[in-house]
């Protein structure tokens, strides 16, 4: 087994003060993911952990795209049988993560779920790869399956049926909008006395808190 107590670095590579951020944790998001977009040490800033609760309790997270976010709230695709749509289905409320090493940043996002409009799934859906598209159909995703090429060999029979067709969008595949109630931005500072700026929801107001690190 390996000790990990002197595994730790100094973060200090930016702030978080109440003078210079924005009264609407969105445009605050925006600043932040455009910034993690332009730099180089972040691979995928569109990358984020969703967290759902299970029938046992036990939240279960995963990582997913973010495709899309607004004013609104933040959207993301997948399968609606799914592990993550059933829970949803169940518990419309989720966590959304993201975590920047490179900038020392994360944000905690506490939202409500729903489904997006059909047509806004259709338009999501055919502007993927084809391939992308063939994926969506072929997999039950969650289901316990035989092995690998019980994939590829479904894989194989969709392309040759839609060869020269549009692949139309499963029912039980679509995007979902994650409208928040309280969003926390984290910038990581010296000491570990880290940065931590809350934004809860009142209505139609959003309030600002400082936490404690």
């Amino acid at each position: 087994m390996e000790n990990l107590h002197d595994k730790r670095k100094v973060y200090e590579k930016s702030q978080l003060i109440e003078s210079e951020i924005k009264e609407n944790p969105i445009e605050q998001f925006r600043d932040w993911f455009l910034a993690a977009s332009e730099n180089p040490t972040v691979y995928e800033a569109n990358a984020m952990a969703v967290s759902t609760l299970e029938d046992d309790g036990c939240p279960r997270t995963r990582m997913v795209l973010l495709k899309e976010y607004t004013y609104e709230g933040f959207i993301f695709y997948t399968n609606y049988d799914s592990r993550k749509g059933k829970a949803i289905a169940k518990n419309h409320k989720a966590c959304l993560h993201f975590f920047w090493p490179g900038l020392e940043r994360q944000i905690i996002i506490k939202a409500d779920l729903e489904k997006i409009a059909e047509n806004l799934s259709d338009g999501y859906f055919h502007s993927r790869p084809k391939g992308s598209q063939l994926g969506a159909a072929v997999s039950p995703q969650s289901e316990v399956i035989p092995n690998r090429d019980f994939l590829e060999t479904k894989l194989k029979e969709l392309e040759v049926q839609f060869e020269h067709r549009e692949v139309p969008r499963p029912e039980n595949w679509g995007g979902y909008i994650a409208k928040p109630y309280e969003i926390e931005f984290w910038q990581g500072r010296p000491n570990r006395l880290h940065d931590r700026i809350i934004y809860t929801l009142d209505d139609i107001d959003w309030g600002i808190s400082r936490l404690a690190p």
